[in-house]
């Protein structure tokens, strides 16, 4: 072989420019575009969260601003990048605002609690979007700032994919799914990894059809995981807000009051099919009043459904406010999806509905005010409901409070249900008991309390649906039978299929929960003229439960009321599973072994392929580059040979110095070179490998590893 003879030293290939010596370079602005990519898919795993166009917002400016603050800040200090950054942080709230907020940083700290205690859909309310937006900022703020001042490859998209992780925990309950949104960020951060190589942007077109291709697999696969079919909800472990009373007057205090005056309007309900529209659900007795231990959470719409999960029909209806105080909404039982009610909160328990002031507009509900509400109304069979058996997951369901009228709720209750053993049976009992053994008057005196209704027992033998209602339920409470009390309004005057609701309308029934079948209405108040009933709903529920009786006076369709679930079927549990502790430590780990794994086998894996890669000048520029990586100089595209000698010490210079001219000598003559001349070029390389290794300390020769550079 020739003397190589060299001129002019020429600049040797590396594989990561540096930022701060040559600017960001074409790669360094297809990668700040990836990270931008990369954030911003990230934060579009809240859409289960936000599911609108309001999600955005959040997201586009802060994916954007950080990228472009760090290309252009990309030779300047890091402080001065950040602090323009947090300028950009908080010039991308006021859109979400409206305007600068002062309370921005209190509403990004409680964000976290606020959406963990709320039903999904969240309503998109900035105070809850801040957070996405700050979340995203972060992300992209740290992987831009991470790109263009280090030689790492894939640590820019890290961050973004923390930001996923929180989507992919807080957005659990809610509709649709992540997986394509999974797969995008999968696509993404495999471009990253291309454009940060050193290698002909050929690759990048045959890679990311590859990734692609391995992203539509997993998307497939996605759904078929454990993991899928009940995923950790953290939703179950937040604090729940505490049972409030929401209005001053409780909604079974004004059926008395309203019974007296009932012209008045209250509200409008268009609707296919006339029903009870329900206002308020009380399960809570001191001896005094009924009250709502509803623990009611905010919400986008959706309501959970009940226990009952068999057949249902589906009803839509809109209502209209024209009169109702106060800050409940009627509607049928039982909601799922509610839509036109600024601040709604819903309770998951009892379906009950809530125009909350403190999380809406400030102002409670009032003429004017219309909603579209969709119940599925259940619709259980014969054989369902005959094989009942009451439900025992709430002790404070099946409460009396202490006194000495127990004795006496007892005792009526034993005699109205004597020879019923079916608890079913004993609730239809009570129920035509309360119907024929006194009778319905407006005039009756007011009040639930114990003394008021020992009194209506004993002596006037007459009362609204307040009291019949309150006694039902405490009478099935004396039987073990879990009972509610119900406030609601008939279905109204119907006129071209609105139904016009007043005042008069208003009624309470009680309601007993079943296994599986859930609360079950019951209407112990009898009719205007005695037992029966002209009102629709109440005249084909009192119907239902008269052929019933009969299917039980028959035969064959007694049951205990001491049923139990089978032995096989005990402690089974819904959703059971890992601990999401355990998932989440399994799961960790798993990611810690792959990213060790790879950390391990990935440079023995490019040394390999440089060292048998293409002709013999491809092996010999090869051995050049595994030569600048193992000295740590594999971000400085722009050195010479020259410049690399340079500094050195003897023991290095010995053998780098005959690579170096070996390799000048590929740039003029490549098709000179030899297999020998190759064999030479990593010859010496294993030398200077082994004098580096010698000379770098093994927490550095670490961390270089671990960060894959």
């Amino acid at each position: 072989m020739p003397a190589p003879v060299v001129p002019v030293p020429a600049p040797v290939p590396a594989r990561v420019p540096s930022a701060r010596a040559s600017g960001v370079g074409w790669r360094g602005g297809v990668g700040l575009v990836v990270v931008a990519a990369v954030a911003g898919v990230a934060g579009w795993g809240f859409h289960r969260v936000f599911p609108g166009a309001e999600l955005l917002l959040a997201i586009a400016p802060a994916a954007v601003a950080p990228v472009l603050v760090a290309a252009l800040t990309a030779r300047r200090p890091l402080w001065l990048a950040l602090a323009l950054d947090l300028v950009a942080w908080l010039a991308g709230t006021i859109p979400l605002y409206h305007g600068l907020a002062p309370g921005v940083l209190a509403d990004v700290a409680d964000a976290w609690h606020a959406l963990l205690t709320t039903l999904l859909p969240a309503q998109p309310e900035p105070r809850l979007l801040v957070l996405v937006h700050t979340l995203v900022w972060a992300a992209a703020v740290i992987g831009a700032e991470t790109l263009t001042r280090t030689r790492t490859r894939i640590a820019a998209a890290v961050p973004a994919l923390a930001v996923f992780a929180a989507a992919l925990l807080l957005g659990v309950d809610g509709e649709g799914s992540n997986l394509p949104v999974a797969a995008a960020l999968f696509v993404l951060v495999a471009a990253l990894a291309l454009v940060r190589d050193d290698r002909s942007p050929l690759w990048l077109l045959g890679g990311l059809p590859a990734a692609a291709v391995l992203a539509a697999l997993a998307l497939a696969v996605g759904p078929l995981l454990p993991v899928a079919a009940q995923p950790y909800d953290p939703r179950q472990d937040a604090d729940l807000p505490p049972p409030r009373r929401v209005d001053s007057v409780s909604p079974l205090d004004r059926v008395s009051g309203w019974l007296q005056i009932p012209d008045r309007e209250l509200f409008t309900v268009k609707a296919d099919k006339p029903l009870n529209w329900r206002l308020a659900v009380l399960d809570r007795y001191d001896g005094v009043r009924w009250t709502s231990g509803a623990r009611f959470r905010p919400t986008g719409g959706r309501v959970p459904e009940g226990e009952w999960t068999g057949a249902a029909r589906v009803v839509r209806q809109r209502v209209t406010f024209t009169g109702l105080p106060g800050t409940w909404l009627p509607a049928a039982e039982r909601p799922v999806e509610v839509d036109g009610v600024p601040g709604l909160a819903a309770d998951p328990q009892s379906g009950a509905l809530l125009a909350d002031p403190a999380a809406g507009t400030g102002r409670r509900p009032g003429k004017g005010l219309a909603y579209e509400v969709t119940s599925r109304v259940p619709e259980p069979s014969k054989e369902d409901l005959l094989a009942a058996t009451p439900a025992h997951d709430d002790a404070a369901l099946t409460a009396f409070p202490p006194g000495p009228q127990e004795k006496l709720f007892r005792e009526l209750a034993q005699e109205a249900t004597k020879g019923a053993d079916a608890p079913i049976k004993q609730a239809y009992r009570l129920q035509s008991y309360l119907r024929t053994s006194a009778s319905y008057d407006v005039t009756a005196p007011p009040g639930h309390s114990l003394k008021g209704l020992e009194f209506f027992l004993r002596t006037t033998h007459r009362g609204t649906s307040e009291q019949f209602a309150a006694t039902f339920a405490l009478m099935a409470r004396t039987l073990g039978l879990p009972s509610r009390v119900v406030v609601g309004f008939r279905p109204g005057q119907a006129s071209g299929g609105v139904y016009h609701v007043r005042s008069g309308h208003i009624m309470a029934w009680a309601e007993i929960k079943f296994e599986r079948l859930g609360w079950r209405p019951f209407y112990p108040t009898p009719g205007r003229s005695g037992a029966k009933d002209d009102h629709d709903v109440v005249s084909s529920s009192i119907k239902e439960s008269e052929q019933l009786e009969g299917e039980f006076t028959r035969g064959g369709g007694d049951r205990s009321g001491t049923a139990r679930p089978k032995a096989g079927e005990q402690g089974a549990r819904p959703g059971g599973g890992p601990s999401p502790w355990v998932l989440a430590a399994a799961v960790g780990g798993g990611l810690l072994v792959a990213y060790a794994v790879t950390a391990a086998v990935l440079p023995w894996w490019r040394r390999r392929s440089r060292r048998r890669g293409g002709a013999p000048g491809d092996r010999v520029l090869g051995a050049w580059r595994q030569t600048c990586d193992d000295l740590r100089l594999g971000g400085r595209r722009t050195l010479t040979a020259e410049d690399v000698l340079t500094g050195q010490p003897p023991d290095i210079t010995t053998h780098l110095r005959p690579l170096a001219e070996i390799s000048n000598f590929v740039r003029y003559a490549p098709d000179d070179v030899t297999d020998a001349d190759a064999a030479r070029a990593w010859d010496s390389s294993d030398a200077v490998r082994r004098a580096a290794r010698s000379r770098t300390p093994l927490p550095t020769r670490l961390r270089d590893r671990l960060l894959l550079r």
